[in-house]
């Protein structure tokens, strides 16, 4: 019986997975989707990020190589969305329990804002529903706990569900409902770029 596989990425995720696990450690995802193929090949790949407007072009460069099939790149969809800014005028101290303004320390009358990646949970989660009769097991490489309710949703639709992550940073709601983790510190070094 064929098992078909769909492996979600959260770019996000997985960046700040290999800067914990080594400043210097770059994944090459051509050898990470190989490590993933040993047993059976995937049915389709997604990889999920935001991106600044205009994109780098070195991000343009790299999600074009991300989409190039084998042997030259690892034939993974991109979905991009856009960073989106939000203006910061306070921020929460745990010590005093309240929130206490901020400024920039040159002029306050300066904006202080900060970028976040929005958009890439939920498309996450859409494609897992989305595709849920493409695919028997979901291969998802994020941490983030707010996946949680389409993890559930799949699972009590008897698909499996896998983990391909880093040991730091995932929520362990996942892990418990998890059929099998791929811990990528364990073969870090064989999918090293």
């Amino acid at each position: 019986m064929i098992n078909r596989k769909l492996w979600l990425i959260d770019a996000g995720y997985m960046y700040r997975g290999q800067s914990i696990y080594s400043r210097e450690y770059s994944i090459d995802y051509v050898k990470l989707r190989n490590k993933l193929e040993i047993e059976e090949p995937l049915w389709r790949a997604y990889y999920l990020n935001s991106v600044p407007n205009p994109t780098p072009d070195s991000q343009v460069a790299f999600y074009n190589w991300m989409r190039s099939a084998p042997p030259l790149g690892p034939k993974i969809i991109t979905k991009l969305y856009e960073l989106r800014a939000s203006e910061i005028t306070d921020l929460y101290c745990e010590q005093c329990r309240r929130k206490v303004p901020v400024t920039c320390p040159n002029d306050h009358k300066h904006r202080l804002s900060r970028e976040q990646q929005k958009g890439v949970d939920v498309g996450l989660a859409t494609l897992a529903l989305t595709h849920i009769e493409n695919y028997d097991t979901l291969i998802l490489s994020s941490g983030d706990s707010d996946l949680l309710d389409a993890v559930e949703f799949i699972t009590e639709k008897n698909k499996r569900f896998e983990l391909l992550v880093f040991k730091n940073g995932v929520s362990t709601d996942l892990q418990c409902r998890a059929d099998r983790i791929y811990w990528i510190d364990e073969f870090a070094q064989e999918v090293a770029r």
